[in-house]
């Protein structure tokens, strides 16, 4: 075992701690919990508000071009390495939907174009310049990306990993170092979960069934985020239960879903195809020194600090030209369906009589929340804010956390990386997952009311 300096020592220690406290440590401020990396992003995004809709036209205006013009070059260039083909190169159906998102974007930005479609509560809601969803994106992004190297690149995955492994595998299905992403998910926000575990799939850290596992089950919504849930339904003095029923329901949750369809049938090979296991523990040393090491030695290969800003640069750049324009067409798209059809009322019915068997009041007004969440993590919560019921109030806003599939975030950020699950594997998941919590919600909706 190499012999490590004390320059090696400080860049394993230093970095992480950094990383921990910018993307995992809630600070109060003006009374409401944020982790520091939001934060920043939200100062950013202040700052930046006037013109965002602009830059955000740009992005996703270049994404579009570039894969157009990728699509007629020849197949030469198109196998030849670097940061302009990772961008750009995408088949004909993810060119489709950045030409897609750049019209829907357009069409807010210079204000034309049906009513459906550039409306506030639809493309405008999510290129709100003050707290639309794309917008918020852009800003998270550039922190995240150049940021997340101190997560990721100092010894800190492999060092919990390691300690991990003997947890995560047998309950979840997943490698130990998947903890630091199911935290920053948990208590920092899901977006940055899907990020990361896209970045470890991309690198080869976790096969294509452990990254998919990782991505539907834990990249929940943020702590943060619980309390704009409670806000809206007028349940601010429940949090604590509020988050301890979410908590518990979504480990069950995450100790059920990966040993059943959809997740259960994605093979379990690395993305250059190999099946060896990465972190298999075969020493008999111990797991705390184990642990050590390996996070030495991870540290000792990224000493260079040029290598740490050339790979977040290549972060941002990718989350802004692939995954914005993913989430501006499909959240569109799910938020028309929500404003203007019928379509999650209609797919909402069947669920009345489930409801009303469990007990829960005002079935037939709860049970249209119950589809809608795919389209929106809030949208459930806004519909079930009228209801007069605190029970069915607090039961309407545990599922729809729970339900963690939204198309205008998590959902469209999945479908935007290279993780491999596809549109119809991600309703299918939502359904599963929002019929498995139903009866363990109500439970302890029950025992709280």
């Amino acid at each position: 075992m190499r012999k490590h300096n004390a320059y090696t020592w400080v860049l394993f220690i230093l970095p992480s701690l950094l990383g921990i406290f910018l993307f995992m440590t809630p600070i109060k401020v003006d009374g409401v919990w944020k982790v520091t990396i939001a934060i920043l992003a939200n100062e950013l995004a202040a700052l930046v508000s006037p013109f965002i809709s602009w830059f955000a036209l740009i992005i996703i205006g270049i994404a579009a071009l570039g894969s157009v013009i990728y699509l007629f070059l020849p197949k030469t260039t198109m196998q030849a390495p670097g940061l302009l083909r990772h961008l750009f190169h995408v088949n004909l159906f993810w060119t489709i939907v950045r030409v897609i998102a750049f019209i829907f974007t357009a069409m807010v930005v210079f204000d034309f174009g049906p009513e459906a479609i550039n409306n506030e509560n639809t493309a405008g809601l999510l290129m709100n310049p003050d707290e639309g969803l794309v917008t918020f994106l852009l800003t998270i992004f550039f922190f995240a990306g150049t940021l997340l190297p101190l997560l990721t690149n100092f010894g800190l995955l492999e060092f919990i990993g390691t300690l991990t492994t003997k947890i995560m595998r047998p309950l979840f299905k997943i490698p130990g170092r998947s903890s630091i992403d199911a935290l920053a998910s948990w208590i920092g926000d899901g977006t940055i979960g899907v990020l990361m575990t896209n970045k470890q799939y991309e690198s080869g850290n976790y096969t294509k069934r452990e990254a998919a596992i990782l991505a539907s089950t834990f990249s929940i919504v943020s702590i943060t985020f619980c309390f704009t849930i409670l806000k809206t339904l007028n349940l601010e003095g429940y949090f604590f239960p509020f988050f301890g029923t979410i908590t518990i329901t979504g480990l069950i949750l995450a100790f059920i879903m990966p040993r059943i369809y959809p997740l259960r049938k994605i093979p379990d090979t690395y993305i250059d195809g190999s099946t060896e296991r990465k972190e298999e523990i075969t020493s008999d040393e111990k797991l705390l020194t184990i642990a050590k090491n390996r996070g030495l030695e991870a540290t000792h290969h990224n000493r260079n600090p040029f290598t740490f800003l050339k790979e977040g640069f290549r972060n941002v750049l990718d989350m802004w030209i692939a995954v914005t324009p993913v989430v501006m067409a499909f959240g569109t798209i799910a938020l028309v369906l929500a404003e203007f059809t019928p379509t999650f009322a209609v797919l909402g019915k069947p669920f009345e009589p489930l409801l009303a068997m469990l007990g829960i009041p005002e079935a037939g007004q709860a049970a249209q929340t119950m589809v809608i969440g795919f389209a929106d993590m809030l949208l459930p919560a806004v519909l079930g804010s009228g209801i007069e019921s605190e029970m069915t109030r607090f039961f309407i806003g545990a599922v729809s956390v729970v339900q963690l599939i939204y198309m205008s975030e998590v959902g469209g950020l999945i479908l935007g990386t290279k993780i491999p699950l596809k549109f119809l594997d991600l309703v299918v998941i939502f359904l599963l997952r929002t019929l498995i919590a139903l009866p363990i919600v109500a439970l302890f909706t029950h025992l709280l009311f």
